[in-house]
């Protein structure tokens, strides 16, 4: 799963998915240094990263029903060795670890893992553009875990462009919530897989907000490369719980998916070291249509009026939220400006 585009850089923090079927991602933090002045090349990489995220969906919805821990370790295993030439090469590889906060790391981790391995789950059992869209929920929940939990102010323009997305989220759902087998209904299968894909998006924000914490003193490197470590380890403790022998093709699929992830994390990142990231977040919803296509293209999956109306929908609530937070933003640095130092 990916952090989500939606939450802006602030003044102490920085912040991205995953899953879609996004895993998650983080953006540089406030003590990096970011030179925000070239969005074309911002948005261009933003764009690729979708793309390799989206192909990295591909290569384990194409890998089959296999259990989720299996491909928890696969995809974070192998994407740590791209990661690991990142670090080499910026020369940040010896201290990529070094942290006085392991024990947030480590919660980061279990509570991004559970998000990933039920994301994963869901993306084997649904089409993969509904999939994709199912977690755009994410960013919505975001918002409304921000109000309960970390008592963010959220007005009525917010909460309503949440609303009206999880309206989108509830038409995208609805003709996969049957529990029946029918002439002319889903299997129970996508009806559990809506559940994981929804129940995934909601843990997923709620590690969006340790990471919003975390990246007020840690460096990107040092979350990426801890999330990608303690992800292999849990997936790697799900080993006496029933993996499956993999055939050829199906580990070719997991590793590849494995270095697609790592390979597009590093874009990401780099994608909001260019631009700002009210410029780059929306460039996230393309990977609803690279899922529409590839989806036909290689799965047969038919975007159904149900998932093209509510994917609309949830896209134009996320963009509005882009925007709120833009205009926010600028407003929070309008005060700044004319507010005189007290003392």
């Amino acid at each position: 799963m990916r952090v989500s585009p939606l939450i802006l850089r602030r003044p102490a923090e920085t912040i991205h998915g995953s899953p879609r079927m996004h895993d998650h991602k983080d953006e540089p933090s406030a003590a990096e240094e970011i030179d925000t002045g070239n969005p074309l090349k911002g948005i261009a990489l933003k764009v690729i990263s979708v793309a390799i995220f989206v192909g990295m969906s591909s290569f384990i919805k194409a890998s089959g029903q296999l259990p989720a821990g299996q491909i928890v370790f696969f995809r974070s295993f192998f994407a740590i060795f791209p990661i690991l030439i990142f670090l080499a090469y910026q020369k940040e590889l010896r201290t990529a670890l070094v942290t006085a906060r392991p024990l947030n790391h480590i919660l980061r981790g279990g509570v991004g893992v559970t998000s990933m391995a039920l994301g994963f789950f869901a993306l084997t059992r649904l089409p993969l553009p509904e999939a994709i869209t199912l977690n755009y929920a994410q960013p919505l929940l975001v918002v409304v875990f921000s109000a309960l939990f970390i008592g963010e102010k959220i007005w009525v323009y917010r909460w309503s462009a949440v609303f009206v997305g999880m309206i989108g989220v509830f038409i995208v759902s609805w003709p996969n919530l049957t529990l029946l087998d029918s002439p002319g209904g889903m299997s129970n299968q996508q009806a559990v897989g809506v559940a994981a894909a929804l129940v995934a998006a909601g843990i997923s924000a709620v590690a969006l907000l340790l990471v919003r914490n975390l990246v007020k003193t840690e460096r990107t490197a040092t979350i990426v490369l801890w999330f990608s470590l303690t992800a292999s380890v849990v997936g790697l403790l799900t080993l006496p719980f029933g993996w499956q022998a993999l055939t050829t093709q199906q580990a070719l699929f997991l590793i590849a998916a494995g270095f697609c992830g790592g390979i597009a994390q590093i874009l990401m990142t780099e994608a909001y070291r260019h631009a700002e990231a009210s410029t780059v977040a929306p460039f996230e919803y393309t990977s609803m249509i690279l899922g529409i296509i590839i989806g036909y293209l290689a799965f047969g999956d038919v975007p159904t009026i149900h998932m093209l109306v509510g994917g609309a929908i949830v896209v134009a609530a996320g963009i509005f939220i882009i925007w709120r937070e833009r205009q926010l933003g600028l407003k929070r640095g309008a005060a700044r400006k004319v507010t005189p130092p007290q003392g």
